[in-house]
Parts: structure tokens; sequence; C-alpha cells
């Protein structure tokens, strides 16, 4: 008698999760326990052509993007970990590209987040009083940060508009690039999330607004279509990765962490610490006009309905590290950064404004540029560490206070990113907010969101409270500094603040 033939072990299903940041591209592929099984990360070249301009080269991105998401898979599958059944996108914000449709080709290289070289535009914006316009349909303040004067940048500088108009070009972010180039070119889409931070995008009606089309005169024929962030983006192209696999699900990377932290509930609030750092605090349903200077702008949308948030946005946290280790040759890596700072009793009185590219948020200072404070005879590079280290955590200080003085009670704050590998940081984090720091088991949650969307949208989680349930601390960190140090230590921070803004051409 014949033996039943043996059924074959179901695959576990894996979900990969491509994290396209400022300085880098990653691939991680996650079980359904979120738990990180294998991780790719390639680095690419930052382009500075004039002062205060930052670029990517597309190509880049693509092609290292690409790289790490095929290493990702081909470690977890070969491996027997199971099988990659959906593809989430997370990525650096606002970056700006602009490319032909037939050929996918970009006609400049991207504009990245950071550049400020629309300063100047957008201050004739805000001279003809349209700041207020802005502000109430995106949330959003007059500023080169934003997608929209960088696009109109590009068209005017490319003499691209008539072609724009016959829509012959393509606009996106990271993910509509990335989408597109995965499909082979078969969708041109974005999510809610990406799209709220363009400055054309009406988060009260959730749509591409006509009046913020015409203030940056953008042709409406170059726009992606806006999806859910747990949405059906397109399959990538069978000679990418030997099959077929769905996007299902995209967010912007700040988030995306958002969701990585399971922040769900008004009141909830995650700090990311990468190449900059992005304070989010929930505020549900309610679009929360800030009257701080603070952005309203969307957590996340989920079957139509969406989740608002307030951000503070600061743009140099990892990469004065990172300056560190490349420019000035202080760090070999930024792991040392800990133990130099630790070193040091105090800091000395020496303070580093970081405002290598203009101030964020609470100050919105485009024209601002870095300073170092307190330099004696006896300062040493470990001054400097420690003095970029505490740049974070008092640029974190100003967005929690304008947070706090726009109505919300926070009093514990999740965060993530590389840098909270550094305890030393998170110590001095909860000194300086005065508050408890809790740090999560899985500090990739940017990456960690985009998978969970992907899984939501698949099928493998019914609802945000199954991905609730997986959240886990790691540990917490409670304020053990005097309050008199702390405000001491606050006092010289606003004084070196105000000493930078002044120093200006």
């Amino acid at each position: 008698m014949k033996e039943p033939a043996m059924k074959e072990p179901a695959m576990k299903p894996l979900i990969l999760a491509l994290d396209q940041g400022t300085t880098s591209s990653r691939a991680i592929v996650f079980d359904a326990e979120a738990r990180p099984l294998s991780v790719a990360q390639y680095e690419f070249p930052q382009h500075y052509p004039r002062n205060a301009w930052v670029e990517h080269d597309p190509e880049d991105i693509w092609q290292t993007s690409l790289r790490a998401a095929r290493e990702a898979i081909e470690k977890a599958e070969n491996e027997g970990l199971g099988k990659v059944l959906a593809i989430g996108i997370t990525n650096q914000r606002e970056t700006t590209f602009l490319w032909n449709r037939k050929d996918g080709r970009c006609l400049h290289r991207a504009i990245v987040w950071q550049d400020r070289r629309t300063s100047a535009y957008c201050e004739s914006l805000r001279a003809q009083g349209l700041e207020k316009t802005v502000q109430e349909k995106t949330g959003l303040l007059l500023d080169p940060y934003f997608s929209a004067s960088k696009l109109t940048w590009l068209l005017d500088q490319l003499d691209a508009r008539s072609a724009a108009e016959r829509g012959e070009l393509a606009f996106g972010t990271v993910d509509s690039f990335l989408i597109y180039k995965l499909t082979g070119g078969k969708s041109h889409f974005t999510d809610a999330t990406n799209a709220s931070r363009t400055s054309l995008f009406n988060i009260r009606t959730q749509a591409w607004d006509e009046d913020l089309l015409k203030i940056f005169k953008i042709p409406a024929a170059l726009l992606p279509e806006v999806k859910d962030c747990a949405d059906n983006f397109g399959v990538s192209e069978k000679s990418l990765f030997g099959r077929e696999i769905p996007i299902l699900g995209v967010a912007g990377d700040q988030h995306a962490a958002c969701i990585g932290q399971a922040c769900f509930t008004p009141g909830d609030i995650k700090s990311t610490y990468g190449t900059g750092c992005f304070a989010m605090v929930n505020t549900g349903k309610t679009m929360l006009a800030s009257q701080n200077r603070l952005l309203s702008t969307l957590a996340y949308r989920l079957k139509g309905e969406a989740c608002y948030a307030l951000e503070g946005s600061i743009f140099i946290a990892g990469a004065a590290m990172q300056w560190l280790r490349d420019g000035l040759k202080i760090l070999s890596n930024a792991r040392e950064s800990a133990s130099l700072a630790a070193s040091l009793e105090s800091n000395d009185g020496v303070y580093l404004v970081p405002a290598f590219t203009g101030l964020g948020a609470p100050w919105w200072d485009a024209e601002a540029r870095g300073s170092i404070l307190g330099l004696t005879r006896a300062t040493v590079p470990a001054h400097f560490v420690r003095a970029a280290l505490e740049s974070v955590c008092y640029q974190t200080h100003d967005l929690i206070a304008a947070m706090r003085a726009d109505g919300c009670a926070i009093k514990r704050v999740r965060v993530d990113g590389g840098m909270v590998a550094n305890n030393w940081l998170n110590q001095f984090l909860a000194d300086i907010l005065d508050c408890a720091i809790d740090k999560p088991a899985v500090l990739e949650t940017t990456a960690l969101g985009a998978a969970y969307l992907a899984a939501l949208q698949y099928g493998l989680y019914n609802s945000l409270e199954d991905i609730q349930k997986q959240w886990q601390l790691q540990e917490s960190f409670s304020p053990a500094m005097p309050a008199v140090e702390r405000q001491g230590l606050l006092k010289k921070w606003q004084s070196a603040v105000q000493a930078t803004r002044a120093f200006k051409d």
C-alpha cells in the first residue's frame, strides 16, 4: 500500500519593510510577531552643490534600496525562516523627485528635505499674506522644508512647466518614486501621510487642493493618486525578486514610527532620532492648530479615516554625529559618543547649536547657521561630542514645551531611531524633559511601522489593537537632575540659540 504523500510545511509569513532614509537605504524582514529576521543597509552619497543646498542622486536611492531589499529577502528565505508575502515602504519625507513618465528618468537630482534653496521664494509668498491659507489647509508653515516650493523651483529652472501640463512628467516623494520603479512604471501612487507633507494636500478635505496648486504654480497632471497608508499600491516586477510581491503599506518615516510605537491614543507621543529628530503627538480625530509654530499633520489614514497629530521637526540630530565623524574626524563611529560624553562631569559651558541647514520647530529660521559657544583652552574633543548630544535633547525640550503650551499633557515619551542605542543620551533626555523616556524592544520602529501597515492590509493583523499588543518596553529612564540644574542648562541653551540667530549675513 502506497504511503500518503507528506504535505509541505506551510511557509511562515514574512513582511519586507523598505526604510529609505536620508543617508542610507535599509531593508528589514519581519515576521508576524514583529521580530526582525534579516537586515541589509547601504549608505549613499550626499551632494551639496551650494551652501544649504542638499541633493540625492535618484539612481543611488533606487539601486541601494533594490540591493538592500534583495539581500534581506535572500537572507530570510534562504535560511528557511519563511516567505516574504508583502512589502511596506517608509521614507524620508518632503524630498522631491521629478521624472519623465515615458522612461522613468529623473530630470534633476532629488532635492532633499533639508535643502534651503527656496527660502527667498517662501518669504515672497509669506509677504503676499499666503501663509495663513497654506497653514489652514495643510497644517504646515511656508518653509523650504516642504515639497511644493522645491517642485516649483525644478519646474522653473528646468523650463519643464509645459511638459508637466501635457502630462509627460511625474512628481513624487521618495515613496512614489520607489513604487514607480518597483512596479516598472505601472503605479504612480503616494499615501496620505507623504501627501500631507507637500504643502499641496488639504488635510481637512483629504485631497489635492486647487488653491494650493495655484499658489505654487503646480500642474495637477504631475500629481500621484493618494491612497490610505494600508492599501494596494501595485506589485513589484517579477524580474526584481523572482516573483511578484504586492506593495501593501506606505507611510512617511515619522508617521510609520508613530505606528511602530503603537501611538494610537490621543496624547501618545513618540520622538525619533535619526538624521533629524521628529516628535509627534497623536491628537485623534481633531486637527489641532498649534499656537506655538508646530505642524498639524496626519498621524495616519486607514479605511479613509484620518488620525491627526502635532509634530515638531529638528533638522539636525544624528547628522551632527555624522559631522563629528566624517567632517571633524573626532569620532571613528557614533558608538564612541556615549563614553566620551560620560567622561566629562559637565559640559563646562560648551554649547553646539547645529543649525547647519537652518533651525526647525519652533524657531523656523531658514537663515540661521550652526555655532559653537563657550570654548576655552581647556576644551577637548569630548566637549564637542557632549555638546552635540546635549543639543539634541535641548531641541527636543523646545518641541515638547511647545506641545505642552498647545494643551498636550505629556508625561512619557517613547523614543526610537539609531541614536537611542546611546543610554547616556536617553538619561540626559529624561533629565532635560523632566519626564519618563521609554525605549522599545525594537528600536527600528520606522521600518516596523511600514511592516505593520503591509501586514494589516494583507490580513496578518485585523486591527490596530492587534498591533498595540506587539509593543514591548526594553528600558525606561526617569528624570534625576535637580530642577535648578535643568533650568540653568536650558537658560544657557536659549542664550546660545539667540546668539546663533543674531549672527547672520
